[in-house]
Order: C-alpha cells, then structure tokens, then sequence
C-alpha cells in the first residue's frame, strides 16, 4: 500500500498492489483497488487517474460517466480499459492490449462517504510495460502433426519456449491434452522449477510412465508409456512468463500455448479359441487341448498362456483352479502330469497325460499381450479369456465276464449249500483294478409274480463285508459264511440250509478303479448268470409198531412190549420214544386219563415221567435195542396197572449248529394189560352215629370195607385209607385231605389251622375211624374216605386195587348257647352287685364326714316375690 497508518489511526484505508507492476506490451492488465474501514453505504465508488509525468488524467470512475477525459474517451468507449467490480468495496482497472505509453502512475481514489476524515482516500501504483519476448513453438515447426499408436506404444512430443524479456521472469510449462471439450493437464514444470503432475496422473508419473525432461535449445519433453485408449485426443504445450513482484509474490504476466500432435490409440484385439468343443476321453488316455491367439497387434509383443478347470462352467476365474501357464518369457510353471508346449507363434498346446475320472470337467484358456517399455520392463496390454470346454473323461471299464455255480447243493434240509462267483476272461488286469462281489438272494415263485431280489451281503473297495438286511443275524452268527478264496473267487456258504433258502442266487462282481488320489471308484458292474437252489421235500412219514411179547401172564409178573420204528424221507433219523397208559378207571394223580410213564430222547438219556409208585421205582424199564427198535419192561404187575399201553415216537433230523430238530411224530397201536381174576370185590361206606355235634365235643366217623365173592383171610388183606373233607354243602370246593393211613400203619396228618385236631386208627380189620377232637365251626363239610385195597396172590405178591371212594357224609357243627352265655352271665351279675355295693358306701361316707357344715341364714318366706333385700 502507498500509504501506512499507526495502529492507534483509525479511518478509511484504500489499497493497490505494491508497485512496480511488470506486464508485457499487447497483453490484458488487470489492476485491483480495494477499501476498508470505511463510514457510509456498503457500496463504495472509485475513481482512476494516470499519470506519466507529473499531471493525472482521468480516466474511468464508478459513479459518474463524464469522468474520463478527452484521451480516453474513445478506448473507454470500445471497452478496452473499463472498471470490473469485484465486490462492494474493491474493483479492477482492465486494460486490454496495454502499450507502453500506457507506463506511469495509476492512482485509485475513493469519494468520502465518512462522518469524520480520517485515513487515506487514494493509492498509487506504478505499472511498468515491458516488450514481449516469449516465443512457444512445436519441435519441428509445424502447426501440429497426427500420431497412430497402438495400445501399449510409447511416444514423445517436443515443445520448445524462449523468453527474451529485458526482466528476469520465470517460465511455467504444462502439457495438456484434450480429448473432448476442455483442456485437462498432464505434467507441469512449474515456475518455480517443481514437477506437477495434474488431475487423474499422479500414479503414472510415480511409476515413470508419464515425464517430462528438458533438453538443448529450450525443449520440452512429454514422454507416455503403456499408451491406453484414455491417452488418445490433442496435446498441445501452455507457457506462461512469471516475474516475482516488489512484495515477493508471483505473478504471471502472460500466456503462451501451441499445439503439438493429434494422438489417436488404437486398441489391440485378442480372440483365444479352444480348437475343440466338448472332448470324450477315456481313462489313462491323455488330453489334448489346444489354445489359439488371434490379435492385430504388430511389432515387438510377447504372450502370456495360462489354462484353467473348473467343475461348473459359470465359475469365475478365483473359483478356477490353475492348471499350468507360460509367462510372456515363455517360462512355464512346473507340473507332473500335465505339460504346456508353444506349438506356433500364435498356438498353445496343453497335454494332460493319464486322465482320471475326476478330470472331468470344464477347461478354458486365458491369454494375454504384453508389450515392452522403454526401459526394458514389459507391460500388459490387453487380456482375454477362451469360452470352456466340455471334458468328459470316461472310466476305463476293464472286460471281464462272471460264472457263478454251485460246488454244494443240499438233498435235504439242514444240508450245506456253497456257491462260487469266479472272474474269467479278465482283458485288463493292471494294479489299478480292483474286483469286489454283491450276493443277491430272489426268490422262486412260479408263474409270473415279479419278485425283487434281496441283498445278502456287499463288499466295498476294501473288501469290508457289509450284510443286507435279510440274514444279517445268520451272518452275525456265522451260518452264512462269505470268504474270497483267490483273486478271481469268491465263495458263499451256507452251513445248515432251510427250506426258506431255497430259490435263486446270483452274484454281481464290481470292478474298482484307483485314481490318483488313492482313492477308489466303481467303474463296471458285471451280474452272474442265476442258480436255483431246490430240492425236492415230500412229506415225512413215520410208521410205528408195538407187539407184546407174551400173550398172557397173570398179576406179579413181568410185562415187556417193543415198539419197531420206520421212516422216510427224513435224513439220518434219532428217535425219542415216551410210554403212555390209559387206565379204565379214574387215577387221582392224572384226572385226564393218560399217563406218562417213562421216556427215552434221542440222545439214548431215560426220565421217569409221571411214575411216581416209590416202591417200584426200578419196576419199568425202556431200552434202545436197535437203531429203530426199543423195548419196555414192568417188573411185578398190580392189578392197577391194567390198561391200554403205547409207544409215542418223535423223529429228530440234525438241525443247524449241531442242533436237533424235530421232523415228524408216531403213536403205535395199543397194547392192553388185563388181568383174568375172579378175587373179591370191596366197597367202601361211611358212617357216624352223630353227624352233628356242638362246638368242642367230638365227632366220630367210621370207614367201613365190605367184601364180596370169594373170601379172604385177613392177613391178605391190608388197606391205605385217606380222609378228605370238602368244606361245602354243594361239593362244589377242592377236597382238603384230613389225614392218611397206610397199610403199615403208619397215619399222616395235613396241618391244620384251627384249635381242634385229629386222630386216625384201625378199630377192626375192616373198619376206621376217624375222630375230630374239639369241634370248631370250620371242621364242617362232607367228610369222606378213600380205600386202597392190597391184597396177596397166591404167589406171596402184594397187588394193588384199585382205589375205592366212599360217598360222603355232612358233618355239622352246632353253638351250645346256655353254655356260651353261661360264664359272662355270672361274672356281669356279680361285677353289678359289687359296683352297686361300693357306690352306696362312698356316698354315705361323703354325707356323714365330709359335707358337715352348720349354716345360720334368716328363713326366707314362700312366696313368689323374692325378699328386696337380694337387690
């Protein structure tokens, strides 16, 4: 400013820059004045006046149009000097093609507007107009010259700038490209010597792909590498002239530019093709895929190949998995199997040897142009990828056919039955296969029900057993036995067959191929020819025979019968043989009429079924006296063994696990014990003289043998006698037995609940009596006894009768009830007396000592008012 205030000055203050100002003859001058601190309306007028010498002429105000003076008037007029306000309180003097008459003094005033004068209200600064010595132009002269590059290229353009100014001013030199509607800068060398580079290009100009150098006489270079398509439009070269003014700032004094070329890029095509489409490969083959490059580029460029699989077709190329490539040096990655080979110049070719299953998939090529730069590194230019191919690798099915026969086959059940799957006429035997076998099991149905096989058992690749649902326990158990008894055999066994085995089995063998992986894959399935496991089944028959041996014999002797067995149909028979009777009469111990006596199984081991006489428990005797004959002996006969007497036969065929199973049953015909005897004939009655008695007494009752026919002595004679009791009038409850006493006379007694008891005796050789000591009300019921006679043969033998059931009779038992009430009557009227007795003397006694008091009280008169005095 041309004028300087202490800081304790207040007042209006106008400034210019600080002279002198330096600009070049024919250019645009722009001169700004500004004011503050000022009184009055916001918007401030200004005036300019120029001075070369000493005088000042007017030359342009804000406010008032008759301002400007006679010289200036015509330039005014035009426009070439006029006022541009840039805000209420500053403006600029515009000058348009200053000259150098237009050198002096340019003084800015300002009309007061202040209550009070106080400050400066005008400002000088000196304007000093210098000749113009810049010159720009293009390396060779010329207008402009038109570049065709290709993408990638490198190219370089020349703009030379002189200045020849008496000042020392300062170049700024930007290149700038246009490739639509305005300018945009590239790369600056400042006025101040600093590289700038513009908008969008700093990373190039880091990498070194955009420069720019200088060089002799003046030049400027603008060096592009790796050219893309965004780098094409016209480039020019902008020069401006700096000088550093009196307050040491910068200020550009004029501008310069020239167009230097017309840059067109032409963008590099690539086509990569797969020469094929979709591939079948089998197995071990190889896989031959070749890659074809197409581009228009020319000159110097190298390729870059690289070959992808994927699983899907629309996988991108992360999802991809990089099979094998060759850099733009041509060095290729390392792989085993695969390999990748230049073929041309414009042809790759990739070989994958020894396919796997797993190879199957999608393949493409991906391929890219790479170009050298200036300073000897390469860059890409462009990249493209193949359309993929279809591979489908198909497994290597080794030839081979399956025989299935049955080396057993069962005649009858229980037989073992062992079928071999053999592998014959085998074409491919390498390391790499592997045979395993599924048996199949279907059963045979005549007619034409469809029927689905079943699986008995599958091997996987490792030869582990896995059993089908159906005989997986005979599996388990080791019933059915799976084995491979050589590399083309396997064997099925079944240990004991069952008539629901039989039908039709087959085997399928499944061949396993391994990949490289190491692990296996099914690649064929070859299914056997079926066989029909069958034997014929008729029925089991079995035929048995009893004879006696002797045709008569009387009581006390031996009884022998045999029993002769025959069968068919039944492979390798064990018999077991059981004797039964059927008594014509009722036998206690077998209500059902039959019963068994003695048994022999088929393992030759004899039982006592129901022979439970303990006196002749060696008295039968059953013996195998051939493999199909037994023979059956009773020692010293009663009379109560008469009845009808039978063989019942099983027939047991070997079964599964050493195991018998039963086939078939027999029953021979009857053999009847029936003794000729014409000896007495015994009844049996019972008696009582007094069926009812009162509790507590005794009651008597008498078992009474008669005998009729033929007499007998009483020491051939001798009886078993057993007393029963039903506790019912009906006879509709289970007989309780009372008590018991046998031929020796030895009595038993059942155990007894109640307080009364019992004794048994023989009174007479015909007569028994039973006694009831102290009746009680449960020793009721219909009491009967039970008689077995014994009686002795003329050969001193002891034959047993049959048992003899006396028909019953009621017992009743009765209360006595004088005799019940008798007692408590007494003690009552006795414990009444006593009571009665010893009240009356307590009370007596309480009158006579106790309660003695003598009472004076006035005697109260009868009426029916009470007396006041109880108010």
């Amino acid at each position: 400013s041309s004028f300087s205030c202490p800081a304790f000055c207040r007042g209006r203050i106008v400034r210019v820059p600080k002279g002198p100002l330096i600009r070049v003859v024919g250019t645009e001058v722009a001169i700004p004045c500004s004011v503050s601190d000022y009184d009055g309306p916001s918007e401030q007028n200004f005036d300019w006046e120029f001075s070369r010498e000493t005088d000042f002429v007017r030359i342009v105000s804000t406010w008032d149009s008759t301002f400007t003076s006679e010289e200036y008037q015509k330039r005014v007029g035009r426009g070439d000097i006029k006022l541009r306000r840039s805000s209420n309180d500053a403006v600029e003097l515009v000058i348009r093609n200053i000259q150098p008459a237009d050198q002096g003094r340019y003084k800015c005033s300002t009309p007061s507007t202040d209550a009070t004068v106080q400050g400066n209200y005008d400002a000088e600064v000196q304007v000093k107009v210098i000749s113009d010595g810049l010159s720009v132009s293009g390396s060779k002269a010329r207008s402009s010259m038109s570049l065709r590059l290709s993408e990638g290229d490198s190219f370089k353009l020349r703009c030379s700038a002189i200045t020849a100014s008496p000042e020392h001013t300062h170049l700024h030199v930007t290149w700038q490209v246009k490739s639509g509607s305005s300018w945009q800068d590239i790369l600056s060398l400042t006025h101040e010597g600093k590289f700038q580079p513009g908008p969008g290009y700093e990373e190039r100009y880091r990498s070194g792909d955009i420069r720019l150098d200088t060089g002799a006489n003046d030049t400027y270079q603008l060096s592009v590498s790796q050219a893309s398509s965004t780098d094409g439009g016209a480039y020019r070269c902008l020069v401006s002239e700096w000088v550093r003014g009196a307050d040491g700032s910068w200020q550009k004094i004029q501008e310069k530019s020239v167009e230097i070329a017309t840059v067109s890029i032409q963008r590099t095509t690539l086509d990569v093709v797969i020469s094929t489409s979709n591939v079948s490969v089998t197995e071990r083959d190889s896989l031959d895929l070749t890659c074809n490059i197409t581009t228009d580029r020319s000159g110097i460029f190298q390729a870059e190949v690289m070959w992808y699989f994927s699983a899907s077709p629309d996988d991108t190329l992360s999802d991809a998995q990089l099979l094998l490539s060759m850099d733009h040096d041509s060095v290729v990655s390392d792989s085993t199997l695969i390999s990748l080979s230049h073929v041309d110049r414009n042809s790759y070719r990739l070989l994958v040897r020894d396919v796997d299953v797993e190879d199957s998939g999608y393949y493409f090529c991906e391929a890219a142009i790479w170009v050298p730069l200036h300073n000897g590194s390469w860059h890409k230019v462009v990249e493209r990828t193949s359309a993929p191919v279809s591979v489908v690798v198909t497994a290597l099915e080794p030839d081979y056919d399956v025989f299935l026969n049955a080396s057993k086959t069962p005649k009858f059940s229980d037989d073992p039955t062992e079928l071999s799957c053999r592998i014959t006429n085998v074409q491919d035997t390498e390391a790499n296969i592997r045979f395993t076998v599924s048996w199949y099991y279907r059963q045979h149905l005549p007619g034409d029900d469809v029927v689905t096989e079943e699986l008995l058992a599958s091997m996987d690749a490792d030869w582990t057993l896995i059993p089908g649902d159906r005989g997986r326990e005979r599996i388990q158990n080791g019933e059915i036995i799976f084995s491979k008894k050589s590399a083309d055999t396997f064997s099925l066994r079944i240990q004991w067959t069952s008539e629901s085995d039989r039908g039709d089995y087959f085997c399928v063998i499944s061949a396993w191929s391994r990949h490289r992986n190491n692990s296996w894959v099914k690649s064929k399935d070859v299914t056997s020819a079926s066989v029909n496991i069958f034997w014929a089944t008729q029925d089991y028959t079995l035929t048995v025979e009893a004879v006696k041996l002797k045709p008569f014999f009387v009581a006390g002797h031996t009884f022998e019968m045999t029993c002769k067995v025959s069968s068919k149909n039944i492979k390798t028979p064990r018999y077991s043989v059981l004797i039964t009777a059927e008594k014509p009469f009722t036998d206690q111990s077998n209500p059902n009429g039959t019963t068994r006596i003695i048994s022999l199984n088929q393992d030759s081991v004899v039982r006592l079924e129901d022979w439970t006489d303990q006196t002749r428990v060696d008295g039968v005797v059953l013996e195998k006296v051939q493999e199909n004959e037994f023979r059956y002996r009773m020692y010293q006969t009663q009379i109560s063994d008469a009845g009808l007497y039978r063989c019942v036969v099983t027939a047991w065929s070997p079964g599964g696990g050493g195991m018998w199973r039963e086939a078939v049953n027999g029953l021979s015909n009857p053999i009847q014990i029936d003794f000729q005897t014409s000896g007495p004939v015994f009844n049996v009655s019972v008696h009582s003289d007094s069926p009812t008695v009162y509790q507590g007494e005794v009651a008597d009752l008498l078992c009474i043998v008669t005998t009729e026919g033929m007499p007998l002595e009483p020491d051939d004679m001798s009886f078993d006698v057993s007393w029963f009791a039903v506790r019912s009038f009906a006879l509709d409850r289970e007989p309780v037995l009372l008590a018991s006493l046998d031929r020796r006379g030895i009595v038993t007694q059942s155990r007894r609940n109640g307080s009364s008891d019992l004794s048994l005796e023989r009174i007479s050789p015909l007569e028994f009596r039973l006694r009831v000591h102290g009746c009680e009300d449960h020793d009721f019921g219909n009491h009967y006894c039970v008689v077995t006679p014994w009686v002795r043969s003329a050969t001193g033998v002891w034959q047993r009768e049959p048992d003899i059931k006396a028909k019953p009779i009621f017992l009743s038992v009765k209360m006595d009830v004088l005799n019940a009430f008798k007692y408590p009557l007494l003690i009552g009227i006795g414990l009444a007396t006593v009571i009665g007795l010893l009240s009356c003397l307590i009370g007596y006694c309480s009158s006579r000592w106790c309660c003695k008091k003598e009472v004076q009280e006035t005697r109260r008169e009868r009426r029916r008012l009470m007396s006041m005095e109880m108010d």
